[in-house]
Order: C-alpha cells, then structure tokens, then sequence
C-alpha cells in the first residue's frame, strides 16, 4: 500500500521507531507481564491491553469455522492475530501502518502457524488494501484510535468482512455511551451484536502506567530517550483519566443482506 495522507505518514514513522526500539529490549514486555500477573498471554507479547481474558471474549465473539479468514487490523507485531489463528484454525491477515510491524510479525508467525495461512501487509485503518468482502471476522485492538475518522474505518471494516461477519474491537465507552456506538455502527452499514464491559482494564493501566514511571531509567537506557519520553508522557495524561474509563470489546456483525453505508444512515 502506498500511504495516502501525511497522518498515515506520521503514523508510519512513529510506529516504526516505536516497534523498533521495542523489539530490541525486553522491558516493555516483562512490565506488562508484571501488571498483568497470571493474565499475561506469554506467546502473543502485546503491546496493548490484551489478556486471557480478552483472548477469550475473541475467541467466542467471532464464531469463526476452520480455514475461514480472520483479518487483523492495526496488527501490530501480530501476536493476538496469529494466536487467534491457531487457536481457531483459521487463515490470517495482518494489517499494519508501519513497516516494522509487519516485517516483525512475518518473522513471529512460524511460531504458531505455517507460512501459508498467514499474510501481512501495511495497511491502515481506513484504507487496508483487502478486496471486498474477503473476511469472514475481523479484530481491532486498541487501534481503532488512530483512525482520523471513526465512521470511514469502521465503513472499511464493513467492506472487507463478508455478509455476516463479525468485527471484534475494543474501545472505550465515548459521551452519550451505547447509544453513541450504535449509532456509529449504523452509519457504516453495521449492527452491534455485543457489548461487552473489561472491568478489569484500567486497573490494569493504571499498573502497567505506575511500572512505566518507576522504571524510567532502566527505560531510557534501553530504549532510549525519545521512546522513554514517549511513554512516560502517555502515563502521565493517562492516569488522571483512568478513575472514570469504561474498557469495551464491541461486537459488530454485517448484516447478511444489507445496504451500503450511505443509503444506511
């Protein structure tokens, strides 16, 4: 994919230094294994907020059968996708703005499935590259929020599933709640089929957040300055918030026989 807009190029950049500095150190994945305890899934090493018990609200979700298509959007280094594939014996595509990303999680897939049921390529949000209707289910994990445009992604998200596919993706609750969602959902040609609630979610930030702040100088040793900088800056506006944030996995379904986007709204 040849990115399209200067956020798409900013975001590529950014994350590319981020998946870079990541890959060459293990803190950041022994921190989040620290907050998170005996939830921590080992082999997918997220770089998000992904847990047991979020692989399992996946797994249940998305109703997947056998080599059907699972597409991974803002894949990051393809840890929940390429478990969820071998879990659920699926097919696997991987979508990511950053190049290091995708090369990252080609290199990972060995370890859960064989070559030929995977694919990754960069992508974004709003404009993955994937032909129409060519994903039976589909998982956005703490992504959706790079998206310039919340609708045009999840219009995108439509598009690419088939007629009666499921898209999975976390957020968290935004003003006017599940009315807001659904109303988000229905302008892009789509239904909310599950709300479900991650009680257990801030809490989790919050640890993750506190570890970031009292490892800052094992973190700008190893990953350096601007990386280190990056977080703690992320710890410090997040905190505050976390005391009223409302953690969600939605469950979308395109309708099996539905109209566009636009004749929807």
């Amino acid at each position: 994919m040849t990115l399209r807009t200067d956020r798409e190029r900013d975001q590529a950049k950014h994350y590319d230094a981020f998946h870079a500095a990541r890959a060459h150190s293990p803190i950041v994945s022994q921190l989040y294994a620290q907050a998170m305890g005996d939830a921590y899934p080992t082999e997918v090493a997220p770089n998000s907020s992904c847990d047991w018990p979020l692989l399992a609200t996946l797994t249940g979700r998305l109703q997947l059968r056998p080599d059907q298509i699972l597409a991974d959007i803002g894949c990051g280094t393809g840890g929940v996708g390429l478990w969820l594939a071998r879990a659920l014996n699926v097919r696997l595509t991987g979508i990511d703005v950053s190049a290091t990303a995708i090369r990252l999680a080609t290199e990972r897939r060995k370890n859960f499935v064989a070559d030929e049921r995977t694919h990754f390529a960069i992508g974004s949000l709003e404009h993955t590259g994937l032909p129409d209707a060519s994903a039976h289910g589909l998982i956005c994990i703490d992504a959706l929020f790079n998206a310039s445009d919340r609708i045009a992604a999840l219009t995108e998200f439509h598009r690419i599933l088939t007629p009666g596919g499921r898209a999975v993706h976390t957020r968290t609750q935004p003003p006017g709640g599940r009315t807001a969602i659904k109303a988000q959902a229905r302008a892009a040609g789509l239904t909310v089929e599950h709300i479900d609630t991650r009680r257990d979610e801030p809490e989790l930030w919050h640890r993750v957040y506190q570890l970031w702040i009292v490892n800052e100088d094992r973190l700008r040793v190893e990953l350096g300055h601007d990386q280190a900088e990056g977080m703690l800056a992320e710890a410090r506006r997040m905190l505050p918030r976390l005391a009223t944030r409302k953690a969600l996995a939605v469950t979308l379904r395109r309708p099996v026989r539905s109209r566009s986007p636009q004749s929807a709204q």
